[in-house]
């Protein structure tokens, strides 16, 4: 009778320690462990803009943001082959890191007011101005010779309001669906100039199959604060992106992936910006 009864405590304690052992693996960060841990990160990035958050034909990736963000999430604890590049598209960024499809996004995600209500930002990582892309050639210097050309933008574009409204209010404006058709339209003489951010831009002239065909006009219509974008109230994540910005910039890797990215179509870039400095 004794016996019986050690028996059925003991497998009540046991079967309460399995309980607590099971709820505690609950509590795991969703993002995994990092490499100590055999875990996993999911990153957002774009898929679609060469030179920054691009997905290769072979299942790579290629480009400033994805090389930013392979750093950073090196700096947190995980090695290249433990980072899943998750699409996440300019109009579902926020809910995207509101639900925990990722840990964080690198994806030319500008900082203002209205996104930082939702994320917390790390950064600024770059400084990217409104601009336009010209063929070589063109004889367009600034945004008024625009009165009159056809000016590409994607539809809904803030850029090609931007010009139209403010510098040249007679440009016959043209939108596509995507930057491509834009860029593709600039090469047949369709269009005469393409407006976006200027790392945008100067993306798709470093593609090899563009190369020496385009120059950016340099105007620097707008800054574009572009920040990483983490759960809001996460500090101690920000801060540790943060940290790894700073050491990217300090030990030559950001100057390096922006000379990769951008170097081909000439594109002078701001210097890294200080964590915090938005540039209004």
């Amino acid at each position: 009778m004794k016996l019986r009864k050690v028996t059925a405590a003991s497998a009540a304690v046991l079967a309460l320690a399995l309980s607590a052992t099971a709820c505690g693996s609950d509590d795991k960060d969703d993002a995994g462990s990092g490499s100590s841990g055999g875990g996993t990160i999911k990153v957002g990035i774009k898929y679609d803009q060469p030179g920054l958050g691009l997905k290769e034909p072979d299942g790579s990736f290629s480009g400033f943001d994805v090389d930013v963000a392979t750093y950073v999430a090196k700096e947190l604890g995980y090695d290249a082959d433990k980072i899943e590049f998750v699409e996440t598209k300019s109009a579902d960024r926020e809910n995207a890191i509101a639900r925990g499809d990722v840990k964080f996004i690198a994806a030319t995600y500008s900082i203002n007011d209205e996104r930082k209500e939702k994320v917390n930002f790390a950064g600024p990582y770059l400084l990217a101005h409104q601009d336009l892309l010209l063929k070589s050639d063109s004889d367009i210097t600034e945004g008024t010779d625009l009165n009159g050309k056809k000016l590409c933008s994607v539809t809904g574009s803030t850029s090609a309001q931007n010009v139209t409204e403010e510098i040249a209010p007679k440009a016959q404006l043209k939108e596509y669906g995507g930057y491509s058709e834009c860029i593709a339209a600039l090469q047949s003489g369709a269009v005469d100039a393409v407006t976006t951010d200027d790392s945008i831009l100067a993306g798709f002239a470093a593609q090899d199959k563009y190369k020496g065909q385009f120059k950016l006009a340099g105007l620097k219509l707008s800054n574009e604060n572009y920040g990483i974008g983490v759960k809001k109230g996460d500090t101690a994540t920000t801060d540790k992106i943060n940290a790894a910005l700073t050491k990217m910039v300090s030990d030559g890797s950001w100057q390096e992936a922006v000379d990769a990215n951008f170097g081909p179509a000439n594109y002078k870039n701001e210097p890294a910006p200080k964590i915090g400095n938005i540039v209004s």
